[in-house]
């Protein structure tokens, strides 16, 4: 479900109120692929609901470029939605989600493992606000990029 950013730390108040906990994770999801699915099931994994911090239109073209996003905002949300490990998503218009993610103050976060402590732009926010990290193998030969490119040669 599409949450407004607005009302994010509320709906985690909400949960924690519960003594259940939160994990988020980020990303464009533009061509949605089983990589992703695997990743956003894994993370699953870490709490009792997962929020997808997703790149708005603004965003996604901010940082891969003007021929992107290929699915607009509204669609990639209600398909990551539609999967049964995804309970919200949250757009944000920034290039990163370091803002959202100090508001928000999930328990877990996850990111994919080509980033480490030591490279995650994100890992002051996390040290500062107690955010358990978890890095997460991606599915080899799976990408977008791989996609878009695979499309294009015909």
């Amino acid at each position: 479900m599409l949450i407004n950013r607005k009302d994010i730390k509320n709906l985690i108040d909400k949960i924690h109120s519960e003594g259940k906990t939160v994990v988020t994770t980020n990303g464009c999801f533009d061509i949605l692929h089983v990589g992703h699915v695997r990743y956003l099931e894994k993370t699953k994994t870490f709490a009792d609901y997962l929020i997808v911090l997703l790149n708005s239109d603004k965003s996604v073209r901010s940082i891969k470029g003007p021929a992107r996003p290929i699915n607009c905002e509204d669609d990639r949300a209600e398909i990551l939605s539609a999967l049964k490990c995804v309970d919200y998503v949250v757009l944000f218009d920034e290039d990163s989600p370091r803002n959202l993610l100090d508001e928000m103050k999930p328990d877990v976060y996850t990111k994919g493992a080509d980033y480490t402590m030591e490279t995650l732009p994100e890992a002051d926010i996390m040290i500062k606000n107690g955010i358990k990290v978890e890095f997460i193998e991606f599915v080899a030969g799976k990408s977008t990029t791989k996609t878009i490119e695979k499309i294009n040669q015909g």
